[in-house]
């Protein structure tokens, strides 16, 4: 049986295939030579194709070459012959048509695939699900695991990891205490994928404890699982017990990764500790990790946390090439120590070495001129963040902003501010005008200041105390008074400070 084909429409499309994309040049060129090779002329304009000379496995290849290479322009070329020579309900090809699409970011066109094919396997399911969590479409990767589950699929690991990481981006714990049910009814929790992703969800989502029996029943633990856990830790603040099961694992001889290291690397700049930061400096050039931008940025870090500036600049110049990452540990490094001007200086090198500045990098430097006091170059700055495209102000960037105008005594100009922003203002941002206006004797404001305050912590007592001092500092003692009167009837109680020291 044969399919009637227009020449010079199969002519176009294997020019297409090789003028488009030059990686792909080979690859195009060899399917087109297979394709022509069963071609048989039947007039000018018109070609027989006969379906068993076909090279079914070629197609797959050069759609498995466009997924690599990120190339949706020849993918939809093969996508198009793939329906004109019958491929369109093959399951293999509409699989790898799914991965295609979802490695370009295209997740309705994958879903457009998937939802017409009459026969789905696993892989079908486990290449959507992890492509809509790839492309950070996490609740349509939710509710497409439980649509296979309603069908009664049958599910792999690699279902189960997908969807776990999309719990994880959605600090999902109830989905995720489902699936890690679902995973022991199906004896997957000793898994090393499986027990990895509900590791990293617990970790994520605050419940140490969970995550550390997780840990600690996966038989085969791969170094990925330990870097999870690693992070874990670090993220809930237990450094001491990253740094000693750091310790272990190094005994135990489990193999390292630069995301491992950048977990201790962050847990000792957590804890200022400058021998033990040394010491992983060397592991570090001897592995061959010094190269790695997050080890790198990492180790900037801890330097300029344990007071060693220069040394953080010596690794930050010698690096060859470096990331936006890279560029914001060292300016935060310069703003810690109060090298204001060094970190000013820096932003711009940044900007001529073409590297995009980001929301860190913006926070950085409005940092900077906060303590510094410099308000037009604030001003300069925030200006430059509102009109940067590809960065969006967050409600933490008019707050530094609200604090650079309330150091400077432009305390109006800060609740103008506060006003106009496109968030609701945060019980920091308050505390923070309502500090500035004490300092320079705002009554009227520091009232309205201290009110949101009174709603938004009414069991904070500094917020009293802190009203009290203002009227104190304008010489009205009566309502200072009364500011005291109601911290104590209201029961609230002012935080005692503390402060701690590590010893060996």
């Amino acid at each position: 049986m044969g399919i009637w084909f227009n020449r010079h429409a199969i002519s176009q499309c294997a020019r297409s295939l090789i003028a488009v994309c030059s990686e792909l040049h080979f690859g195009a060129r060899s399917f087109c030579n297979k394709l022509n090779d069963g071609i048989a002329p039947k007039d000018k304009r018109l070609v027989r194709f006969d379906r068993k000379l076909i090279d079914m496995f070629a197609l797959h290849a050069l759609l498995q070459l466009c997924a690599k290479r990120r190339c949706l322009l020849i993918g939809k070329g093969c996508h198009g012959l793939a329906i004109h020579l019958g491929l369109a309900s093959d399951t293999i090809t509409c699989n790898i048509l799914i991965n295609l699409y979802t490695k370009c970011g295209m997740n309705d066109c994958a879903r457009h695939v998937f939802d017409a094919m009459p026969f789905r396997s696993v892989v079908s399911w486990n290449t959507m699900i992890a492509g809509y969590t790839c492309n950070g479409d996490d609740l349509q990767a939710l509710k497409l695991f439980s649509k296979m589950h309603q069908e009664g699929q049958h599910m792999s690991e690699f279902t189960l990891s997908s969807t776990l990481r999309a719990c994880a981006a959605k600090f999902a714990t109830i989905e995720c205490k489902q699936l890690h049910t679902i995973a022991i009814k199906l004896a997957f929790d000793s898994n090393s994928f499986v027990g990895t992703a509900v590791l990293d969800v617990y970790a994520k989502c605050n419940m140490i404890n969970d995550a550390c029996l997780v840990f600690e029943k996966i038989s085969e633990k791969t170094a990925v699982t330990w870097s999870t856990f690693f992070a874990g830790l670090v993220q809930n603040g237990l450094h001491e017990d990253a740094l000693r099961l750091f310790q272990s694992s190094q005994r135990e001889g489990v193999q390292l990764t630069e995301f491992t290291l950048s977990a201790i690397l962050s847990t000792c700049a957590s804890l200022a500790l400058m021998i033990e930061g040394i010491q992983l400096h060397a592991v570090i050039f001897k592995y061959g990790f010094h190269s790695n931008l997050f080890v790198a940025s990492s180790l900037v870090d801890i330097y300029a946390r344990c007071g060693q500036i220069e040394e953080a600049y010596l690794i930050f110049v010698d690096m060859k090439h470096k990331n936006v990452v890279v560029w914001n540990a060292m300016i935060t490094s310069f703003t810690r120590h109060g090298n204001f001007w060094e970190a000013m200086i820096l932003f711009e090198k940044m900007h001529q070495s073409g590297i995009s500045p980001n929301e860190v990098t913006y926070l950085s430097m409005l940092s900077v001129c906060g303590h510094a006091g410099l308000v037009e170059e604030a001003r300069c700055y925030f200006s430059l963040l509102i009109s940067d495209q590809s960065v969006k102000p967050n409600v933490v960037h008019y707050s530094c902003m609200v604090d650079v105008l309330g150091r400077s005594g432009k305390t109006d100009e800060a609740w103008e501010l506060i006003q106009q922003m496109p968030f609701e203002p945060t019980a920091s941002m308050w505390g923070s005008l309502l500090g500035s206006c004490r300092k320079y004797r705002n009554i009227g404001l520091a009232r309205i200041a201290a009110e949101q305050l009174f709603k938004l912590e009414p069991e904070n007592g500094g917020n009293h105390a802190l009203l009290s001092d203002v009227y104190a500092a304008g010489g009205s003692w009566e309502n200072a008074v009364l500011a005291r009167k109601h911290l104590n009837n209201r029961g609230a109680k002012k935080d005692v400070g503390s402060s701690w020291i590590y010893t060996k």
